[in-house]
């Protein structure tokens, strides 16, 4: 019987020294989460860099807005422009034709003028 006993104690030692030795070994294997293994991924690179590559395209960007805000105001004048000769065109042709009859070029003129008016329009609502 003690014989058994002290095998007992051996197995008993023997599964203790097993269970330290695999709990550590385990502990090392736990999987990393997804968003840690992202960051190990990506090379490090120096702080200077990344907010230097940020201000210039923002820099870029404006430049950019600035110019199609400098063609678009360009264009507006120019739409306008044909807006007013539109207009004076179109009174012109009313002003010859008499009360009961209207031509088909003043019916066309006014029609120019709505398309037009409708373009500056949604140019200057864009631009905002």
């Amino acid at each position: 019987m003690l014989q058994v006993g002290c095998h007992a104690r051996v197995v008993w030692i023997f599964l203790l020294a097993s269970a330290c030795v695999a709990l550590p070994a385990h502990a090392q294997q736990v999987p990393v989460p997804a968003s840690q293994q992202q960051q190990q991924q990506q090379p490090p690179f120096p702080s200077s860099i990344g907010p230097t590559i940020d201000r210039n395209t923002q820099l870029m960007l404006r430049q950019m807005a600035r110019e199609r805000n400098v063609d678009r105001q360009k264009e507006i004048v120019a739409d306008t422009q044909k807006l007013l000769d539109l207009a004076k065109k179109l009174k012109d042709e009313v002003d010859k034709s008499n009360k009961d009859q209207l031509s088909i070029s003043v019916v066309d003129t006014a029609n120019q003028i709505e398309k037009l008016a409708r373009t500056v329009k949604e140019r200057m609502r864009d631009g905002t």
